[in-house]
């Protein structure tokens, strides 16, 4: 179900998974404005924008908000996938800059949104959420269920981390797997990443 507010575009959810150049960011809830997790958010929301890129958001607050601002202040398209389960969770509503709300009854049928209207995928620094979200993405890709398309991690923290599992996990982890994961150190390494696969695959 998607659902129009003032000042929001009311397209039907068919028309925004039919858009050719989404990148889905995933991240975590934490930053507030000021911090430097949210500054790099807007940073790299911004870039998507300028690229002609749209971007796809969980809709609320933290990473998920700086990344919609910093589209929004670029003339990006913002899409956020917002979800009456959370709402019931916490108290909070999609933030101001997203243009576009497709909405769910549950966390499990928001994420597989989130996944399955991403071109491309980013994930930001955060928590069990973005775990889980990485993870999906990840798993997706390791049994072609999806065509190939980026998944970048960026920051110190998914490239430790996955270099951590990978060393633990000797015997489970197949090279060609990892490999289905791009690190990048920032944020306009990973919009750089994208837009030169885009090309290469006529997207």
């Amino acid at each position: 179900m998607v659902e129009s507010h003032p000042g929001r575009d009311p397209e039907t959810t068919e028309d925004m998974t039919k858009h050719p150049c989404v990148v889905t960011v995933f991240g975590g809830s934490a930053p507030k404005p000021g911090d430097l997790a949210y500054r790099q958010g807007v940073t790299l929301g911004r870039l998507l924008a300028e690229a002609g890129l749209a971007v796809a958001t969980g809709g609320y607050i933290g990473t998920m908000e700086a990344v919609s601002r910093g589209a929004a202040s670029a003339s990006g398209r913002v899409i956020g996938m917002t979800c009456d389960q959370i709402e019931a969770w916490r108290s909070v509503k999609p933030n101001a800059w997203v243009q576009e709300e497709i909405r769910s009854s549950t966390l499990r049928e928001r994420l597989n949104r989130l996944v399955e209207i991403g071109d491309a995928w980013i994930a930001l620094p955060g928590g069990i959420g973005t775990l889980s979200e990485i993870s999906l993405c990840w798993s997706l890709l390791q049994t072609r269920e999806v065509a190939p398309r980026p998944l970048v991690l960026i920051g110190p923290m998914w490239k430790e981390s996955m270099a951590t599992f990978q060393q633990s996990g000797q015997g489970y982890l197949r090279r060609k797997d990892v490999d289905l994961l791009t690190f990048a150190s920032d944020e306009m390494v990973a919009v750089d990443h994208i837009v030169m696969w885009m090309k290469s695959n006529a997207m």
